[in-house]
């Protein structure tokens, strides 16, 4: 049996899909809380709006690239290592420069991109790192 069909890289795919897939939802639900205020005439921004729609059209990538980093894509499975890693960063980094945005919207982006965190440590797991060692 290799490693990719291995019970324990198998269970932690199955939540590295599950964690992406709320990500999606907290981005959609951000996305739609701008837009909700934005018809009650509450102030939001364009960074907001492009924001908030750019990670929602991210989610589905995302997702794509977890389930083919499941199937065996080592090309896949570096990509979401990277990616979850630095997302997070620049995510919260530019939403604590003052005056961005409103701290609830911080907030929710700051709560869309938990499970993407989640993703990078279960990613650097034994049963995933086991299933794409490092070659040279």
């Amino acid at each position: 049996m290799s490693t990719i069909d291995d019970s324990r890289t198998h269970e932690a795919f199955d939540l590295a899909k599950k964690c992406v897939t709320l990500s999606g939802m907290i981005c959609g639900i951000t996305l739609a809380t701008v837009a909700v205020l934005s018809i009650a005439d509450h102030m939001e921004t364009p960074f907001m709006w492009a924001r908030a729609v750019i990670l929602l059209a991210i989610a589905p990538m995302l997702h794509r690239m977890i389930v083919r980093a499941s199937q065996g894509s080592r090309r896949s499975f570096e990509r979401m290592r990277v990616i979850t890693v630095t997302m997070p960063i620049a995510i919260i980094g530019a939403d604590l420069i003052p005056g961005i945005c409103p701290a609830w919207y911080a907030v929710m982006q700051a709560m869309s991109v938990l499970p993407l965190i989640a993703v990078a440590f279960i990613l650097s797991g034994p049963g995933p790192r086991a299933a794409f060692p490092k070659t040279r």
